[in-house]
């Protein structure tokens, strides 16, 4: 069964289905040298998600968002710490218009107060950032603690708006987003201490951001 109306031929399923192929065969070059095919399954797997999310009429922000990770990823598909600098700023981007997205389409940040659930997973969101930042503020240069604190900061404002849509697709993806970078943050910054994970962690980001990316796309297509 397709998301979508028509079969698998239908413009918005194929689309879809092509950008799932990309994060499938990305995740078979994940440990090999850089090179253009790697980096562009890596970029074309989000970027057809851009597509899908403008070919449905989807938010601006969405496809923004999107096409923002789109081009984070062709950074972060390359060696060094220019590329890394390059894909922390495109994300750093992109988390701020999903921000603002999530914002416009909820219920305002009063919303957060009036269940349990989500004071809760405020909470536990907020907690999640800090103990985040707090691991990896000894273990990186000087020149990256601002950048690296105003990128925590806005993926935990990322969450805590996604939790005002009252979307589970959209806050299952914007917790999936918040587990991905903790991992790659980790798996960056802390290289010698998890060297024995750092394959099953690498594939663990991929599967976590590509499925982040789908759950947020889908909840704002999806909808009734």
């Amino acid at each position: 069964m397709m998301p979508f109306p028509g079969g698998i031929e239908a413009t918005p399923n194929g689309t879809l289905v092509f950008s799932f192929v990309a994060a499938v065969l990305y995740a078979f070059a994940i440990d090999r040298p850089p090179s253009l095919k790697r980096s562009a399954a890596k970029t074309l797997a989000v970027a057809l998600l851009a597509m899908l999310a403008w070919l449905q009429g989807g938010p601006v922000l969405l496809v923004a968002a999107l096409g923002l990770s789109a081009l984070g990823d062709a950074f972060l598909s390359q060696d060094g710490d220019k590329a890394f600098l390059g894909g922390l700023g495109s994300f750093l981007t992109a988390h701020v218009a999903y921000g603002v997205l999530f914002a416009a389409a909820g219920g305002g940040l009063a919303s957060l107060t009036e269940t349990p659930w989500h004071i809760v997973a405020a909470v536990i969101m907020a907690v999640f950032a800090l103990a985040t930042l707090r691991l990896l503020w000894h273990r990186i240069g000087s020149e990256l603690k601002a950048p690296v604190a105003v990128y925590v900061a806005a993926i935990f404002a990322m969450g805590v708006t996604a939790l005002t849509t009252n979307s589970a697709l959209v806050i299952a993806g914007a917790v999936l987003f918040m587990a991905s970078d903790a991992l790659l943050a980790i798996e960056k910054f802390l290289a010698e201490a998890v060297e024995r994970h750092r394959l099953w962690m690498r594939y663990a980001v991929w599967a976590l951001y590509y499925l982040a990316q789908a759950a947020i796309t889908l909840g704002f297509l999806l909808v009734a």
